[in-house]
């Protein structure tokens, strides 16, 4: 299924749901050694979805806060079909905290996850908690009556440059259909969703996601990583090792018309990176927190540096250790507590949040938003030329 779109005057409204070719996609360009998933994506962990709306709204011109040009949106996650019922064993953390991500202080205090988790750019996280909450109290009637209460979990980047950040296009009812629509398969990456407006490393940057399979011996687990990039400087880039953004430090550079608001300096100039992992191995909150940190070393293999006024924050859950709200529902499976099984999902998380930067990068489409501001999609071509070549004068193992 490829992706629906709305016409309605000077713009159209993208209802992102399935990726128009198959997932993992970029032949030639192996990241590590473990194999992935069928999909190459985060919904390769049994149960999980992905919903996302998209907006772009106006021609590339002159800004006109509240009314555009707008290239923003909303990317949901949920753990399953019903997160408030199956609460899954979840924790955060945080590698620089100059961002936002609600609901995670109860995330670590309970050390399970109950709510969908949501993207968005910085100024439309109460719109999107918003829209998440009609969603729960929906599916939920009881919710704040009878019921608890729930704390969603909307993290978000800084797109303005390309958008009109301050007009906050996104609605609560766009959270709501991205969750209604969310579905398990491929999805399409790159500048949808939350990663419309996004740009990574002086290229278009946005939504990524990659996973891999530990062996048998050790579980054959899946680890599933989702990442929207908005962060990293051109000369930080490396992908497999091959440090590309000093190769094309002087090409496709963004096209800054004069007028064009492209700050050089604090959150705007350094960006954020949000990290959801998932995972059907059964970890408990301790667990994945230390998951979650090696996810920062994928991070560090792409080049990123965490600027300090970054704002990148991660989150991972387990599918199978859950805390059910029916106290006479199933247990959840017993924990992974042998050392090599969770070394092995270790190295899964940093390969496959590696994999998923990359993967933002090589999905995105060159895209112009407010003043005229356009950022360049990488050459994907071009960088598989390179790296073939740099792997090819490596000297010989015989």
């Amino acid at each position: 299924m490829g992706s629906l779109r709305r016409a309605a005057g000077p713009f159209f409204v993208c209802l992102a749901l399935l990726a128009g070719g198959a997932a993992g996609r970029t032949p030639g360009i192996t990241i590590g050694v473990l194999p992935p998933g069928p999909n190459d994506a985060i919904t390769d962990v049994a149960g999980v979805r992905v919903g996302q709306v998209t907006k772009i709204e106006g021609t590339p011109g002159p800004l006109v806060p509240g009314k555009g040009p707008v290239r923003t949106g909303v990317t949901v996650v949920l753990p399953n079909d019903d997160p408030w019922t199956k609460r899954v064993a979840a924790a955060t953390y945080d590698l620089n905290g100059n961002g936002e991500m609600t609901g995670a202080h109860w995330v670590d205090e309970s050390g399970f996850l109950e709510a969908p988790i949501a993207l968005t750019n910085t100024l439309d996280v109460g719109r999107v908690d918003d829209g998440v909450i009609s969603w729960m109290i929906r599916k939920h009637p009881e919710l704040g009556i009878r019921d608890d209460v729930p704390l969603p979990v909307v993290a978000e980047c800084d797109d303005q440059g390309l958008n009109d950040i301050q007009g906050r296009h996104v609605l609560p009812s766009d959270a709501v259909h991205a969750l209604d629509i969310a579905s398990t398969g491929p999805f399409e990456r790159g500048d949808v969703g939350a990663g419309t407006g996004m740009r990574a490393f002086g290229f278009k940057g946005g939504i990524g996601t990659a996973s891999r399979v530990v062996s048998k011996e050790n579980g054959g687990y899946t680890v599933g990583v989702l990442v929207n990039a908005n962060t990293g400087s051109r000369e930080e880039l490396h992908i497999d090792g091959v440090p590309i953004g000093r190769i094309f430090a002087h090409e496709l550079l963004p096209s800054v018309p004069k007028n064009a608001a492209l700050r050089t300096r604090g959150r705007a100039a350094d960006g954020s990176v949000i990290v959801t992992i998932a995972t059907d191995a059964p970890l408990d909150g301790r667990q994945l927190t230390e998951l979650a940190k090696r996810a920062v070393l994928g991070l560090g293999r792409t080049g990123l540096t965490s600027h300090k006024s970054s704002g990148d924050l991660l989150i991972a859950f387990s599918t199978t250790h859950l805390y059910p709200r029916d106290p006479s529902a199933p247990v959840a499976a017993s924990l992974v507590n042998q050392d090599d099984v969770m070394d092995a999902l270790f190295g899964a998380t940093a390969e496959a949040t590696e994999a998923a930067v990359d993967d933002a990068l090589f999905s995105a489409r060159t895209l112009a938003g407010a003043h005229g501001l356009k950022f360049y999609a990488l050459p994907v071509d071009r960088v598989r030329q390179i790296i073939d070549k740099a792997k090819n004068s490596l000297p010989s193992s015989a």
